[in-house]
């Protein structure tokens, strides 16, 4: 065949291919709008199907000229390369349902600076320990940027057993193939950032996120130490699945091929928990973003996912209080998502207060009402190991040996160091979660967000509180929007779930959607029609949120959160931002999603915060 004719065959076959389906939308609705105003001729996407694609549809591909990097079963998607000119040819298939940019998503931590704070005192871990309850044989999915095998995620977690417990109790009961002791509790290891082959950490994040899950303090347990660094489950186990970059930075089709690899892995290591202290800037509804159809899968497998809110707080350019920005796939109603908590250097709550950068609900487009529950975050020590390069690369991060070991050194630990973020705060949840798991291991994964939604603690909050950095004031109103259902207390949960044999009212436990009446400017709680929250008792909004959570009087005065409640309408700041007729959600979108975002689309992973 002459090469001048076969350009003009491949055409005809692709013409063929794509007139083989009969679009049922017009293909540029199912194209997201950052796909279609990309500019360089090639553009990585994920195409969502409604069944999984045939061979005539990769063979469209192949012809247009892309190619398939990775198949995304779970959600019935490519992860492909292809020409920008051929996204319209695509689309115009009826299968498919969705294609967007095979977006950035990045950790979740920020700047620290060195204090003495407490993660597992808050939320009542040890005596939960003392239950016996440290997370063992649960397995946690931690999807980040690797995990680097240190002594404190060994198996000897002789310190915490209850006294009178058999150590070889807990440690026999481990199946044979999770108890390799070259890599303590690490039972399975798997790299999915492309062109590397090791799945260690090579940033620093993944490994002190695994520290606030399961680290059972080995380096700062002996004669010396007065402070032991444990994670909330300190015999849990850990399967490390990297997809951040020694950049900290990994794309969707990572993230959804390691939990899909989580999804297979279920039953092999028992993987009750999937942790993503990771986000990127929400771009479309939770319906159609890959993110979130790949976690409501994990979710519908039987398995926890608890995500980081984000760390946009700070971010006033949608509204001067910095509500509306929670990250995806922290926005999907099904998932636990976490905001972190500023612990004031005490061991007590009482004068624990919201990190300033904390994202604040309700969701961007969806108006989901998030985070679901908010924890420790600010300042919180974990590990490192030798190298580390956010140690490294950041000294004004440093733990003192001071902090936990008696007569210790002014000097910085070689062991541990504070990192601050919602990433932290997921990390600390998750490992709560495989504690509550193994006290009640029939829970399903809306049992286990519904007991620690409802057990959340609401008692002590002040009305609002602000810091100032840079001649700014960032105001936080103590509101659903900015900490959910409260503060996680496992212990409440533990016994609320014992007591109850872990049952729950029937349905899902899907996070609610804020609804604006424009007629009377009302605020109200939505719930999916097979939501286990009813209209009255503990499980309601009000049981979950709090008598008041959503003010109806036109001052709102007499609002639970004060005056200034963004649904009292005397918050013009962010009320009418939000709710209000020049609110840039609806049809405003892309210029909303600049305003939030930022004409690169991503919302700053290197803005200094102060706490």
């Amino acid at each position: 065949m002459s090469r001048f004719r076969l350009p003009i065959v491949l055409g005809l076959l692709a013409a063929t291919a794509a007139t083989a389906f009969a679009a049922t939308t017009a293909p540029s609705s199912k194209i997201s709008p950052d796909a279609a105003a990309a500019t360089s001729s090639t553009v990585p996407v994920i195409i969502q199907y409604k069944q999984a694609p045939t061979s005539l549809e990769t063979l469209l591909i192949s012809l247009l000229g892309g190619l398939v990097k990775t198949t995304l079963g779970t959600i019935n998607a490519l992860a492909v390369n292809v020409p920008l000119s051929g996204l319209n040819q695509i689309a115009a298939d009826s299968n498919v349902t969705y294609i967007s940019l095979d977006r950035a998503v990045t950790a979740r931590q920020e700047v620290s600076i060195t204090a003495a704070e407490y993660t597992s005192e808050p939320i009542n871990a040890p005596a939960v320990w003392q239950k016996g309850y440290v997370g063992t044989n649960i397995g946690v999915a931690v999807i980040d940027s690797g995990i680097t095998p240190v002594p404190d995620l060994s198996i000897n977690a002789l310190s915490l057993l209850p006294p009178g417990q058999p150590v070889l109790l807990q440690l026999l009961s481990l199946p044979n193939e999770a108890a390799p002791w070259m890599n303590g509790r690490i039972v399975y290891s798997q790299n999915f950032v492309p062109g590397q082959s090791d799945a260690l950490d090579h940033y620093g994040h993944g490994t002190h996120v695994a520290g606030l899950i399961a680290g059972n303090g080995a380096l700062s347990t002996g004669a010396v130490d007065f402070r032991t660094f444990h994670g909330s489950a300190p015999n849990a186990n850990l399967i490390n699945l990297r997809v951040l970059d020694e950049n900290g930075s990994g794309t969707d089709s990572s993230v959804i091929a390691a939990i899909q690899e989580a999804i297979s892995l279920k039953s092999t290591f028992n993987i009750r928990v999937i942790n993503l202290s990771l986000g990127r800037p929400i771009f479309e509804s939770y319906t159609l973003d890959p993110l979130c159809q790949a976690v409501e899968r994990a979710w519908k497998a039987g398995i926890v996912v608890v995500v980081a809110a984000g760390n946009d707080g700070r971010d006033l350019n949608l509204n001067p209080e910095g509500y509306g920005t929670i990250d995806s796939p922290g926005n999907d109603p099904y998932v636990l998502t976490v905001g972190a908590m500023r612990t004031m250097e005490t061991a007590a709550i009482n004068d624990d207060l919201i990190a300033s950068y904390s994202s604040k609900g309700p969701s961007f487009i969806d108006d989901v009402i998030k985070p679901d529950i908010v924890a420790p975050g600010n300042l919180v020590t974990s590990l490192q190991f030798e190298g580390d390069p956010l140690a490294v690369e950041n000294p004004s991060f440093f733990t003192l040996y001071s902090f936990y070991q008696t007569n210790g050194e002014q000097n910085p630990s070689l062991d541990y160091f504070p990192l601050s973020g919602t990433s932290m705060a997921t990390g600390v949840t998750s490992g709560a979660v495989a504690d509550l798991l193994q006290g009640v291991p029939g829970l399903t994964p809306d049992g286990v967000k519904a007991l620690i939604m409802v057990n959340g603690n609401r008692s002590y909050f002040p009305a609002t509180s602000s810091v100032t950095a840079n001649g700014i004031v960032y105001t936080a109103n103590y509101d659903v929007f900015t900490i959910g259902a409260g503060y996680l207390d496992i212990l409440k949960t533990v016994n609320a779930a014992l007591v109850n044999g872990g049952s729950v009212p029937a349905g899902t436990a899907m996070s609610p959607i804020a609804n604006y009446n424009q007629t009377t400017g009302d605020v109200t709680a939505v719930t999916d029609q097979t939501a286990l929250w009813g209209k009255t008792g503990p499980w309601s909004a009000s049981g979950v949120y709090g008598n008041n959570e959503f003010i109806n009087s036109a001052s709102g005065e007499s609002a639970l959160w004060g005056s200034t409640a963004l649904w009292g309408k005397s918050d013009p700041n962010g009320y009418t931002a939000l709710w209000g007729k020049t609110a840039l959600w609806g049809k405003g979108t892309p210029q909303a999603e600049t305003a939030l975002w930022g004409k690169s689309g991503i919302a700053s992973a290197s803005a200094l915060f102060e706490y």
